[in-house]
């Protein structure tokens, strides 16, 4: 994983102002897949300053970039991810809309065997599963 989201701005020349940069605190800080609106309430209490349409225009900015990832997970919302995590698939709690990061080296090895199956060499994949928790679910 690159260093910082910061540090991908500057390798990729972006301006860096101060409200660039909280917005920028703010998604490295982030655990969670936050959608515009997060980061914007996110944002503006670390700086009041910052308006929805700065957030707005430098996720676009961000993710023109190649430092973001937009996901869309089925619920309306745009989510967004740092570019350069380690692969990972996710989950998604239809309930709750909570998004759970998860690898699992035996659907690794499947999606490899059936590209191969099929005569292709798997250059990337991307795994989204929905459900429920179970009844009785911790």
């Amino acid at each position: 994983m690159t260093d910082t989201i910061l540090s991908r701005c500057e390798a990729v020349g972006l301006r860096l102002t101060e409200q660039r940069r909280t917005i920028a605190g703010v998604l490295e800080a982030s655990k969670d897949h936050p959608d515009v609106e997060e980061l914007f309430n996110r944002s503006a209490a670390a700086d009041p300053r910052i308006s929805l349409a700065t957030v707005y225009r430098t996720v676009k900015l961000f993710e023109e970039s190649g430092i973001l990832e937009k996901r869309d997970f089925g619920d309306g919302r745009a989510r967004y991810e740092t570019a350069d995590r380690e692969h990972h698939d996710h989950l998604i709690d239809l309930q709750s809309g909570e998004v759970i990061e998860f690898l699992d080296a035996e659907i690794e090895a499947l999606q490899e065997r059936i590209a191969d199956k099929l005569g292709y060499e798997l250059k990337g994949h991307r795994l989204e599963l929905y459900g429920v928790p179970k009844k009785g679910k911790p």
